[in-house]
């Protein structure tokens, strides 16, 4: 397969996207801070997107992301959330492959690394200002992942109760971390990296479910 065809499907798709919301591959150069010959080397198939190309077409085009890694050939092995999340030591090994497989992050994944940022996210998630965060982010990010499942049905249960302060002011401290560690950018996986994005905040999820469980 010749390099033209193999990055064609992403060219046709941002053409079309183009032409629908009437814009030039100049004026979407200059919303994504791409430069233009790129992005015309995109379109015209001479060379693959990476994944920030993709993250800023995706947001400026309004686009679902899933669709532009796709469009552009980025075969990830999708695997189940429940299948992640039941034990750990699985869950971190499947998670490393396919960061591994996916030849789109370098990063070492460890639960100590999730286990950071949520206890930064604990202290925060105390603050005035780390409430509002989740009161006002929280629906707008779910929009953003449009998903259903154990993960986000388990994210949309411990909003209500975070909202209607149900439970011990450790309980809630803990459980606005996990929602902070959905809303906010700042992942160990950045969550633009599709589907592999999300799986570290499902671990951080079941992590605060479990201390939640505890600290009763």
């Amino acid at each position: 397969m010749s390099e033209v065809n193999k990055f064609s499907s992403i060219g046709l798709l941002l053409k079309d996207l183009l032409k629908e919301k009437s814009l030039s591959m100049r004026k979407l150069s200059e919303l994504t801070e791409i430069d233009t010959a790129t992005i015309s080397r995109i379109i015209n198939g001479k060379r693959k997107a990476n994944p920030d190309h993709i993250q800023k077409f995706a947001r400026c085009l309004e686009v679902p992301i899933a669709d532009l890694f796709e469009a552009a050939g980025y075969p990830i092995e999708q695997k189940n959330e429940t299948e992640l999340t039941d034990d750990f030591h699985s869950s971190i090994e499947s998670i490393q492959k396919i960061l591994e497989n996916s030849n789109m992050y370098d990063k070492k994944f460890s639960i100590e690394s999730v286990e950071q940022q949520l206890a930064n996210y604990i202290q925060y998630a105390q603050t005035d200002e780390g409430k509002e965060t989740i009161l006002k982010g929280f629906e707008e990010k779910l929009q953003k992942v449009g998903s259903i499942g154990p993960f986000i049905n388990n994210l949309k249960e411990m909003f209500v109760k975070f909202s209607m302060k149900k439970g011990t002011p450790v309980q809630l401290a803990l459980m606005g971390s996990a929602l902070l560690y959905f809303i906010l950018p700042v992942d160990v996986i950045p969550d633009y990296i599709f589907p592999i994005g999300y799986l570290d905040d499902a671990i951080a999820l079941q992590l605060i479910l479990g201390l939640v469980s505890v600290k009763r």
